[in-house]
């Protein structure tokens, strides 16, 4: 009796709602169902709609599309898009002046969480951002600091940052720069609007010091800031390259700020070899470097009447034959131009006399056309009645219901004269005037193109090409008096680099007193050597500062308006 129960399918206990026996294994319902169905699989956060951030198309609001790319691309936490905060914000007044917070309101405000995490939300990552006044969406500068920009994010860049059409400058500040991440970010520079001018890579210090790559011909940068940088001779002479050579030059730079790095008198030599050839530089700060009196000297050389040296002399020669060549060719041109418009002038004024003179068979060639294509077109029965009603008119003519032929003959006199006073002597004025004006246009068009080359001509002057001196059988070249600012202030010159910047500005006073008449540059407006090896009441300095004072458009309007202020 006890054997019984124990028989297949004669259990008294009923099997569990869910479960049921298979092949001796028990399994659940859910299982079933999960076997039966397949599950679904949650995405990662940020790919929802697509793991590729390509298919995404800018809107030109960085807020807006930073998010959405980094949200693409993977991320679950990105630094936010922020408006940058002014360093002294406008002091907002309660209600009256006189309810101010006693002590334990302050300490209770202080102590707060609040004003803890007000205080730290400057270290947090952030994309600080300028916005144009007249439009609050338009982002004008870009300021990141702090956090390491990386390849991933630079890809993020590049499809943000060409679509802001305002962006006009660029900070990064201590981002953790290498070189592939800088060749990476000075790619997406062309690829942003025109209107990008202005770039800072502070604090990035880079062992390759490829930052010269950032002052290549095809670069549009104006302004760029390389401040600790950790660069050193090396990388002041590849700097010094960009600036200019013997066969290439940088045209777009206007300041260039390589203050706080480690350059000395070679460094300081390289940049002023690339001061020599350069006529666009404006501002140059080598501030808080380690320059000595030779490459201060090196520095004050380039600013006066400077030797040139023999491969310098061979190219000055070469580009002579070259433009007295260009110039033969020009004059060539210009004088067969005025043979070809006489020659294209007569050419139309015989083709107006013969078309003015077949005018008449012109017209009676289309009329016989005319009436031939007519009567080729029309039926034979209505060519009759149109013969027909042509006989009746030549009837009506002949019978004097017309006009006489004497009034035919006189209004064909009177269209004669007023053919020739009104018809045919305008038409040669006509087609003379617009020979004259066409080949107007054509020589016009031609001198404005030798005028426009003209123009590039010398814009794009080589400045091997300027006047020189020739003394001794060696040939000078006058100073680079394009350069207005220069900064040296915390280096390490005493008075003998003195001597040789007292010598460049007395030259350059000298030089900008007998050009007062014509435009041009004049050399030096700010020179700062504070702070350097030297007592600050030495002659050689306080010379410098008197030449300077009048010089310097700011101290000398300061200087005025004192003097007018408290007049003796």
């Amino acid at each position: 009796m006890s054997n019984e129960p124990s028989t297949v399918g004669t259990s008294p206990r009923a099997p569990r709602p869910g479960t049921q026996k298979s092949s001796g294994s028990t399994t659940k319902k859910g299982e079933r169902a999960a076997k039966e169905k397949p599950g679904t699989v949650l995405q990662p956060v940020g790919e929802e709609e697509s793991k590729n951030p390509e298919e995404y198309q800018c809107s030109g609001v960085l807020e807006t599309d930073f998010a959405e790319l980094c949200t693409r691309s993977g991320y679950i936490e990105f630094p936010k898009v922020v408006i940058r905060p002014r360093p002294h914000q406008a002091f907002v007044a309660s209600a009256s002046l006189s309810e101010k917070p006693n002590a334990e309101e302050r300490l209770s405000a202080s102590c707060s969480i609040n004003s803890l995490e007000s205080k730290y939300v400057f270290f947090r990552p952030t994309i600080q951002v300028e916005l144009e006044q007249e439009d609050n969406k338009l982002v004008k500068e870009i300021y990141i600091r702090g956090w390491k920009v990386d390849d991933r994010m630079l890809g993020i860049f590049s499809k943000c940052l060409p679509a802001l059409s305002q962006l006009q400058s660029i900070y990064l500040w201590k981002v953790g720069l290498t070189d592939k991440t800088l060749a990476t970010f000075i790619a997406i520079l062309p690829l942003c609007s025109s209107t990008l001018r202005k770039v800072s890579l502070e604090g990035n210090p880079i062992p390759e010091q490829s930052y010269h790559k950032l002052m290549a011909s095809d670069s549009t940068i104006t302004h760029l800031s390389l401040r600790n940088n950790n660069i050193d001779d090396y990388g002041a002479q590849l700097l010094g390259q960009a600036l200019s050579t013997l066969h290439s030059c940088n045209r777009t730079l206007v300041s260039l700020n390589l203050g706080f790095n480690h350059i000395g008198d070679e460094g300081a030599s390289y940049i002023a070899d690339g001061l020599r050839l350069n006529r666009s530089l404006l501002w140059l700060s080598l501030a808080h470097n380690r320059i000595q009196d030779k490459g201060a000297l090196k520095l004050a050389e380039v600013l006066r009447p400077f030797e040139l040296t023999h491969t310098e002399v061979v190219e000055r020669r070469r580009l002579l034959l070259e433009k007295g060549s260009q110039e033969r060719s020009r004059s060539v041109s210009r004088n067969l131009i005025p043979g070809q418009l006489r020659e294209s002038l007569l050419l139309r004024h015989g083709d107006s006399r013969e078309k003015s003179q077949m005018t008449g068979i012109s017209s009676a060639a289309l009329v016989d056309k005319s009436e031939k294509t007519q009567a080729a077109k029309t039926p034979k029965g209505l060519g009759k009645k149109k013969e027909k009603a042509g006989e009746v008119v030549k009837k009506d003519e002949k019978s004097g219901s017309g006009p006489s032929p004497t009034q035919g003959a006189a209004k064909k006199e009177d269209m004669t004269k007023s053919a020739k006073g009104k018809v045919t002597i305008p038409e040669q004025k006509l087609t003379k005037g617009k020979n004259i004006k066409t080949g107007g246009k054509e020589k016009r068009s031609i001198f404005l193109e030798s005028e426009q080359l003209v123009a590039e001509a010398t814009e794009m002057v080589n400045p091997l090409l300027e006047p020189v001196e020739h003394r001794d059988g060696k040939v000078f070249m006058p100073g680079n008096k394009v350069l207005l600012h220069l900064n040296l202030l915390r280096n390490r010159i005493t008075e003998v680099g003195l001597e040789g910047f007292l010598t460049a500005v007395r030259y350059q006073v000298q030089f900008s007193k007998h050009k007062t008449s014509s435009k041009g540059p004049v050399g030096l407006l700010w020179l700062s050597l504070a702070k350097n090896y030297f007592h600050p009441q030495c002659h050689t300095y306080t010379m410098i500062q008197e030449l300077m004072l009048p010089r310097d458009p700011i101290k000398s309007k300061l200087k005025e308006e004192e003097s007018t202020a408290f007049p003796t």
